[in-house]
């Protein structure tokens, strides 16, 4: 009989489950940071169900946008974080704070068993859908939101950060502006499957599709809300 890996032997792998309470620390010092560094605008986080599970779903065009959605959620969170952010001693802490760390080279089943996990127990998954920081405009989605979405039936909330890389501060060229306003509008909650519970790639290409085209009308509008989008038809015509 093949006898099963401790903790510590080679070749094991050991899943630990996110903290929840981890989480809820993450967010305060989130809420510390985000408001005593900038001055976030925050619309619409009342539309996030209050319990239950969810996915919130946000652009990312800056490495603040994470902490910050973190920071201003009505609820704490468990973000999927690319394994590089893992460095140091930034990999400890996030990892106390409830995030999940994910190879994105790879099917990575450590960071998938975590995350569905932490949708099983009722709780909140932040997902960059992109995949990666860029343009922020959700105009190439990859498949994982939709799987979590379909896999757990949990409903998406998108989440549209904006201001974030308007301008570039004075003292740290790397970041917004100190005491510059960034704004974080929260959508509607929407169903991402069909109905159907179907979990194929054909599904989930579908499910892709409508994720999309949701996201894409959400920041639409949340640029509307916030006045942003004549500065973003500015940007364009440059």
């Amino acid at each position: 009989m093949r006898r099963h890996p401790r903790r510590g032997e080679a070749g094991s792998e050991v899943t630990e489950p996110p903290s929840a309470r981890g989480a809820e620390v993450g967010r305060r010092i989130g809420v510390g940071l985000m408001y005593g560094l900038w001055k976030p605008r925050v619309l619409g986080a009342w539309k996030v169900p209050a319990t239950g599970p969810v996915i919130l779903a946000a652009n990312h065009s800056h490495n603040i946008d994470g902490p910050m959605v973190i920071g201003v959620a009505p609820r704490p969170s468990h973000f999927l974080v690319k394994k590089e952010a893992f460095v140091g001693p930034l990999g400890p802490f996030m990892h106390a704070v409830g995030q999940l760390k994910v190879d994105r080279s790879t099917a990575d089943r450590t960071a998938i068993t975590q995350a569905l996990g932490v949708l099983e127990n009722g709780g909140v998954l932040g997902i960059f859908p992109e995949g990666s920081r860029g343009e922020g405009d959700f105009a190439a989605l990859r498949a994982g939101l939709a799987y979590f979405a379909v896999r757990s039936g949990a409903p998406v909330v998108p989440v549209a950060v904006l201001g974030s890389t308007e301008r570039r501060g004075r003292l740290i060229k790397g970041l917004p502006p100190l005491r510059s306003r960034v704004d974080v509008v929260f959508g509607d909650p929407f169903e991402a499957g069909d109905g159907s519970g179907r979990r194929t790639r054909k599904a989930l290409d579908e499910a892709t599709g409508r994720i999309q085209k949701q996201l894409s009308a959400h920041l639409e509008d949340a640029r509307r809300l916030t006045g942003r989008l004549e500065n973003t038809e500015r940007l364009t015509e440059r």
